[in-house]
């Protein structure tokens, strides 16, 4: 987060004063689960979701993925495990291996080398596969989209079973099978699966068939740490098997989950999305961004506690290694960006250096992203006049259909709407760069340059309290389709901050004699900094040698306005409020020609107004809009 960067606050929308009645939780969350679209009994599914249906009847071509995995587990067949080289495909892998090796099958992995290679299943790999004696691939995490690869399969009489959740490209390749969550029904409990996800559902699958559930006692362990690293939405499938998996994956039966957890200083309790998304995962995927992939694949179907912990040491290292990388990387592109005279943003911001180290630039892309808020690709060089690049792009700028409106330019490309990659001839560029940003500037015109911060409810600072945090921790794990509340806080007095090690920032806010610790992260302080500020955050738990103490993680800060300007058509209104008798709150609108409209709001969210325009249903929407801009509603 970024307070000097402009930001655009986009209030929510106005609900009713008392939402969601029935559910036993405080008004703000009430209100901002309305406000995200849920009704009391999509909520007590988000709480405990229903059971899943069966698999096969989602998945049109499971059951021909099954009877051929069972065919080489009876028979003793030799098959590869394609997977990817990050923790979705990484954790995939391993957890096939460790599930169909037990039940009789031959299975080995084979994950491309990032820097040699490059992304998925490659013609290469199947020809060298193939003179193994392998007929029959498995590919996790990436091969939809392998056309020449398969095509090469085939031509070699092998069967390639297919899961995966990239793009799938027109015509649809060859393959065996598919598993895809595209393919199931449109409102399938399965639709947000992640590699690992569909990892399990072919594992547990082929177990259940043998009648020997034991093969698969740590592929929950590995599906969780998958998903949550992938970014996966959690709802759905992924919901449900994340809830059962968190309950015991601190005492996981897979030594190298342990070995990781030991390292990453978590103790003997139930851990959590966060911990697997900030502790666990990087240090997976470092390995994947830096070295062989095998590594993690080794460490995770390993089972002697003393190798498990010095490959772990090793994946530990290579994490220190790709923070420093980063960090390099990122000054260096900042750099890059504000060197322009005028100060000129490019829709689309693609940046390429040569030296710059591939397995690391997505991770840049993303906090480059964040910080200027558009489309990015950064660029590394791969030889022979080539260069290979990852994109990132926030919500609503689907970044794989941008790729495919430049196909022709491209040498491959592939990905999600919000993340993909490419390689493209240093030659082709700036023609890419041109294209990009005609295809990136009519986003960029409706969604303005300012990074938008949405708030979902306002909390006064004496309602953050551990009943608050009860109440959000049994809507717990938060993620992608179900994020974290981003709530918001008007005109607290900043009574302390100070600028920490690593760009971060430290301040203390007071509200009402109430006061509260924020953070914000990668942040430089306004300048000056303000007397008093509006805050959005999430709020967090920050546990330090023993003390639990509720601390807010700031998204966003501005400057504190008394006075506050509505909007509505081409008129435009000012909103001021001040605290009457009976701890009512008065406040009043003024409009262009100074009349002025006064109303009131009562602790309970009672709204009321003696003037007789008031009951004009425009006007009425009007003082609830200007409640809502003035902190005094939910």
């Amino acid at each position: 987060m970024s307070a000097t960067s402009p930001h655009t606050w986009v209030l929510p929308a106005v609900v009713d004063a008392c939402p969601l009645p029935q559910l036993p939780l405080p008004l703000s969350i009430r209100t901002l689960l309305l406000r995200r679209g849920l009704s009391e009994a999509d909520v007590a599914e988000l709480i405990t979701p229903p059971e899943l249906p069966d698999a096969c009847g989602h998945f049109p071509d499971l059951e021909v993925a099954v009877e051929r995995i069972c065919r080489a587990c009876e028979q003793g067949e030799a098959l590869a495990v394609c997977g990817d080289y990050d923790a979705d495909g990484m954790t995939s892998t391993a957890l096939l291996l460790r599930a169909l090796q037990p039940l009789g099958a031959k299975a080995e992995p084979a994950i491309p080398s990032r820097m040699e290679e490059g992304y998925g299943l490659n013609p290469s790999m199947v020809d060298r596969l193939h003179g193994q004696g392998i007929r029959l691939l498995i590919t996790v995490d990436n091969g939809v989209a392998a056309v020449e690869a398969l095509q090469r399969a085939r031509a070699l009489s092998m069967d390639v079973i297919v899961t995966d959740h990239h793009t799938i490209p027109e015509p649809r390749p060859w393959m065996t099978a598919l598993l895809h969550p595209a393919t199931t029904p449109e409102a399938s409990a399965y639709r947000g699966l992640a590699g690992v996800g569909l990892a399990y559902v072919l594992a547990s699958s082929v177990a259940e068939r043998l009648g020997r559930m034991d093969a698969i006692q740590v592929a929950r362990d590995l599906f969780c740490i998958g998903t949550v690293a992938d970014m996966a939405p959690l709802t759905g499938a992924n919901r449900r098997w994340l809830l059962e998996g968190l309950t015991t994956l601190h005492r996981s039966r897979c030594e190298g989950v342990m070995a990781l957890q030991r390292l990453a200083g978590l103790g003997d309790t139930p851990l959590t999305a966060e911990d697997i998304g900030f502790q666990l995962a990087p240090r997976i995927n470092a390995v994947g961004r830096l070295g062989d992939p095998v590594l993690v694949v080794d460490l995770l179907t390993e089972s002697d506690p003393g190798k498990t912990m010095a490959l772990a040491r090793r994946c530990d290292d290579l994490n220190r290694q790709r923070r420093d990388l980063c960090d390099a990387i990122e000054a260096e592109a900042t750099a890059l960006v504000e060197s322009d005279a005028e100060g000129l943003i490019p829709p689309f911001l693609l940046l390429a250096q040569s030296h710059w180290h591939h397995g690391v630039i997505g991770i840049v892309a993303a906090r480059l992203m964040e910080r200027y808020h558009r489309p990015v690709a950064l660029l590394a060089g791969d030889g022979e006049g080539l260069l290979r690049a990852s994109a990132r792009a926030p919500q609503g700028f689907a970044v794989d259909q941008a790729l495919t409106a430049c196909a022709d330019l491209l040498e491959r490309f592939g990905g999600h709407p919000a993340a993909g990659g490419f390689t493209v001839k240093a030659s082709q560029v700036h023609a890419l760069h041109d294209r990009l940003n005609q295809l990136t500037q009519p986003w960029l015109d409706q969604e303005g340059a300012g990074r938008p911060v949405r708030p979902e409810a306002c909390l006064k600072l004496n309602e953050v309290n551990w009943d608050l945090w009860a109440a959000l921790e049994t809507l717990t794990p938060h993620g992608v389709g179900h994020p974290a509340p981003l709530f918001w806080s008007r005109g607290c007095k900043v009574t302390d901050w100070r600028a920490l090690n690593g760009g971060h920032l430290a301040v203390t806010l007071e509200q009402e004699t109430h006061q509260r610790r924020a953070v914000a992260w990668r942040c430089s302080p306004l300048n000056p900094m303000p007397d008093r500020v509006d805050v959005a955050y999430e709020l967090k738990l920050n546990v330090w040698r023993g003390e639990r103490r509720l601390q807010l993680e700031l998204k966003a800060i501005r400057e504190h306005m008394k006075t506050v300007r509505l909007s509505c058509g081409k008129r435009s209104y000012l909103a001021s409020s001040s605290v009457g008798a009976d701890n009512e709150v008065a406040f009043e609108l003024i409009n262009a020609d100074g009349d002025r409209l006064e109303a009131s709001i009562t602790k309970d969210q009672t709204l009321s107004c003696k003037d007789q325009r008031a009951s004009h249903s425009r006007i009425q929407t009007l003082l609830e809009e200007a409640a809502l801009a003035l902190g005094l509603r939910a």
